[in-house]
């Protein structure tokens, strides 16, 4: 099981605040820091505003040197796929080929409507369009050097498109997709995902996700692995009292986190993290909330990894 840091900058973040966590994660021995992206709070002032997703990766990726960056998930509806996937190729060269395109849909329409980003208001759309555009992305970092490539789909065309930059990563960076849709997603997942990541839901409906992923991916005959991650909140503390206080500092009950994350003990945290490992989850991404508490990363990597690790 490898742990990976997870953090919702558009709640309250500066560039500063995202460097001194990448750093503290990759100084632990974390696997992973991802960030989400979005451009609008869910809740409180946001203050002092959202940073971008791909810039921020940017900067990490000169300002590390081994732990792999990502997003979970990058909006297909921010940005055209030309253009995102030459954004994500160059990071991947300034990082060395530590990067990992986590892409969805998009759903949150307030944050369209607050920057002025088109929303198409229907889902059947936004999926069609999310589809054509991983065929896009990948086909562009897959062309070889000195061809071209050619697209006219019903959304989007290239045409004699160089396709570069090229990713340092060969094909391409890893890709992964998420989320719990019955049919569409694990179809998508099984045609162009090296990882299905199931966000915030309990074991079972987690279990359930990952077993209609693993019947796409044999119904399409494919034969590359797939790995199978979540995404959980954690609040670890050394006793109730520590708990508690983690719990306030982000606005939750205790009680609500023990029963929809990953919070307790170091030990119940192993044993709940165990849990998910016994349906096949590979990777575990700690939703941390709170990005000023670096004390509670090294309680993480002090108490809970090298328990998994036993």
């Amino acid at each position: 099981m490898r742990l990976r840091i997870f953090t919702e900058p558009q709640q309250g973040a500066s560039y500063d605040t995202l460097l001194a966590v990448a750093r503290a994660a990759e100084e632990l021995g974390f696997d992973a820091f991802f960030r989400s992206d979005h451009y609008l709070t869910m809740g409180g002032s946001g203050l002092p505003g959202p940073t971008d997703a791909w810039v921020t990766l940017a900067g990490l990726a000169r300002e590390t040197s081994r732990i792999r960056l990502g997003t979970l998930m990058t909006a297909a509806t921010f940005r055209p796929p030309g253009p995102l996937a030459i954004s994500v190729a160059q990071v991947d060269q300034m990082s060395g080929g530590r990067v990992e395109f986590g892409f969805g849909a998009g759903w949150f329409e307030a944050e369209h409507t607050a920057y002025g980003l088109p929303y198409p208001a229907d889902a059947r759309e936004r999926f069609d369009r999310f589809e054509e555009q991983l065929a896009v992305i990948t086909g562009l970092w897959e062309t070889p050097v000195g061809e071209t490539f050619d697209h006219k789909g019903e959304y989007y065309s290239f045409t004699d498109s160089p396709a570069l930059p090229k990713p340092a990563q060969s094909p391409r960076p890893p890709v992964l997709i998420g989320g719990t849709g019955r049919k569409r997603t694990p179809r998508l997942a099984a045609a162009y995902a090296d990882e299905y990541n199931v966000p915030f839901n309990s074991r079972e409906d987690t279990a359930a996700a990952f077993e209609r992923t693993r019947a796409a991916v044999e119904a399409s005959g494919r034969t590359r692995p797939m790995v199978y991650s979540a995404a959980q909140v954690v609040c670890v503390g050394r006793d109730d009292a520590e708990v508690a206080r983690r719990a306030a500092a982000i606005g939750r009950e205790v009680d609500e986190l023990k029963a929809n994350g990953l919070a307790g003990t170091p030990a119940e945290v192993v044993d709940k993290i165990g849990r998910f490992a016994g349906i096949g989850a590979e990777r575990m991404y700690l939703q941390v909330l709170d990005l000023s508490d670096l004390e509670h990363l090294e309680l993480i990597a002090a108490e809970v990894a090298p328990g998994l690790d036993g």
